[in-house]
């Protein structure tokens, strides 16, 4: 492994979403990162978004991506970088950078993009930017049709996050 990649305890995932709002990237936070921002009492080691597909979009998220020293995660150590048309197909793209992961999606549960997702998200403000995010409730959505057993260990504790929310 590369000495610039950070070891996922190391990671700022501040720093990502930081450099992804400076780069201009459309983006929406998913996963666990998004439920923490609203008040999940949940950990995560990454940042989660599904980006945009425009072409102007993944050029902006290639050169991110880039400046960071982005490479493919992998199981062996083969140092593989990203390529600007990986982006603009349906896959997923797992990355190690050197200020922590990030995985990038085309898509999430029941093939939802980032167009559908629009409408499910709330604006959080960021370090004097606003972001979008999904919102908890499409998150429990998700989490409850989802096949990982690390998604429906999370179920009960954003159900109960929505509880709490929803008193206030």
């Amino acid at each position: 492994m590369p000495t610039n990649i950070k070891k996922t305890s190391e990671a700022d995932l501040s720093a990502i979403i930081e450099g992804l709002i400076k780069a201009d990237v459309k983006f929406i936070l998913v996963g666990g990162l998004a439920a923490v921002i609203q008040g999940a009492p949940v950990t995560t080691m990454d940042v989660d978004i599904v980006h945009s597909r425009s072409p102007e979009n993944i050029s902006k998220l290639f050169a991110f991506l880039k400046s960071i020293d982005a490479t493919y995660r992998r199981p062996d150590d083969k140092i593989i970088a990203p390529k600007e048309e990986d982006f603009s197909g349906m896959g997923h793209a797992l990355f190690s950078t050197r200020i922590g992961p990030l995985d990038v999606l085309a898509f999430i549960e029941e093939r939802k993009a980032y167009e559908d997702l629009l409408k499910h998200t709330i604006e959080i403000e960021f370090r004097g930017h606003t972001i979008q995010v999904l919102d908890i409730k499409m998150l429990i959505m998700l989490k409850r049709k989802s096949k990982d057993p690390k998604d429906k260990q999370r179920l009960s504790v954003l159900e109960e996050t929505l509880r709490q929310l929803e008193k206030m």
